[in-house]
């Protein structure tokens, strides 16, 4: 694979597949809370009214339950952790990418194309190495499921 091809097709979309994803998920993870702390937030004013309408107990209680579901969602979605690590390691090959068109620090010297290929697959690798772990770990924990 040529320089300008290995940079276009394969840094470049793991680049914009990591900053899509990091953007997705930090929506996602952010309109949620959102309702969340909306819901919390409600609750001592509702609750104030609960004497003159029985009907709002209900409510409060049905409040409660819709803020420990979201927060089940936040939590296994992992999407605060996600936009986190998918925005570092955006991050970190953008990094990678312009010091080796710069031909700046350790691409100053020859081969860069090489220490290019080796740096960016260890980043895009070791996401992958994790995420098995943390899949694996979960699979276990949750007896195989």
């Amino acid at each position: 694979m040529e320089e300008l091809e290995y940079v276009k097709e394969r840094l470049d979309n793991q680049i914009k597949w990591y900053d899509d994803k990091s953007i997705s998920h930090q929506k996602i993870y952010k309109r949620w809370k959102i309702a969340q702390i909306i819901i919390s937030a409600s609750i001592p004013f509702v609750v104030g009214y609960v004497d003159i309408v029985k009907f709002l107990a209900i409510i409060v209680g049905l409040m409660g339950v819709v803020i420990t579901c979201i927060e089940g969602i936040l939590t296994l979605g992992k999407y605060h952790e996600n936009w986190i690590e998918y925005r570092s390691i955006c991050e970190t090959l953008r990094h990678e990418k312009y010091m080796y068109l710069t031909k700046t620090g350790v691409y100053s010297n020859e081969p860069s194309f090489i220490n290019l290929v080796e740096r960016v697959e260890s980043v895009i690798s070791q996401e992958n190495v994790n995420w098995a772990a943390l899949n694996y770990e979960n699979n276990k924990t949750n007896g195989g499921n």
